[in-house]
């Protein structure tokens, strides 16, 4: 148990140092429904479907009947992403499973031009900053659910320990248990000591007694042979 849970410490903390530096952003072209298109992918080191859910959600949640799912192509017409452009642009997203985890795609219209690196640079910055914070944002969930587990993980070590405390404190009523029945054990030992040596000697009378009785038999049988006698010489 002990092992146990210091290894998912270890693991959590190994995760915590290694996640900043794996939400890598990249700007790379991907065909959807055969036309290729340029745009920005991040890349997370967590479950397909989970990454996938998460952002439905999320896109869901802010753009509501906007958002359009084609088999797994989400579309978004006419939206504001503040922290992209004050001005409605036009986003096809998709989100595939990875060498490395799960990438999150997306081509966005700024209607004046597509996401560039080159072309749009600030608004590239910002639409990066928006993928990291998402990536970001799976990352402390899924790091409350491995506090929660190791959460989980001590308080069970701790309940073993107190049952083995508990344990021990049982043994040790046994043995304080084992010492008073030792005692009335010796006790009974003593009494039975005592009791066969007063048997003994009631024995040793006995054979005393027995021996009296034999004397006092032979001295009846020469009182009776005399008294006999004295009958017979009687006239």
């Amino acid at each position: 148990m002990k092992r146990s849970l210091l290894l998912s410490f270890l693991l959590l903390a190994l995760t915590v140092a290694g996640y900043a530096q794996r939400s890598p952003v990249d700007e790379t072209e991907m065909a959807v429904k055969g036309i290729p298109r340029k745009g920005q992918r991040v890349t997370v080191q967590l479950d397909n479907k989970r990454v996938e859910d998460a952002w439905a959600k999320q896109l869901s949640e802010k753009f509501g009947s906007k958002l359009k799912n084609d088999k797994g192509i989400y579309t978004l017409d006419g939206v504001v992403i503040e922290e992209i452009s004050k001005t409605p642009i036009r986003v096809i997203s998709k989100v595939d499973a990875a060498p490395t985890g799960t990438a999150v795609w997306w081509s966005v219209d700024l209607g004046n031009a597509y996401l560039s690196k080159e072309s749009t640079p600030a608004q590239w910055k910002a639409s990066e900053d928006y993928l990291k914070t998402f990536a970001r944002m799976l990352y402390r969930q899924d790091l409350a659910v491995q506090v929660q587990e190791a959460e989980k993980a001590l308080l069970a070590s701790q309940n073993n320990h107190s049952a083995v405390i508990s344990k021990q404190d049982n043994i040790k009523k046994d043995i304080e248990k084992n010492k008073v029945k030792k005692v009335e054990i010796q006790q009974q030992l003593a009494q039975n000591a005592a009791e066969l040596l007063n048997l003994n000697n009631q024995v040793d009378l006995n054979l005393k007694e027995q021996e009296a009785a034999r004397a006092d038999i032979v001295n009846m049988r020469v009182a009776l042979e005399a008294v006999k006698d004295r009958m017979n010489k009687l006239e």
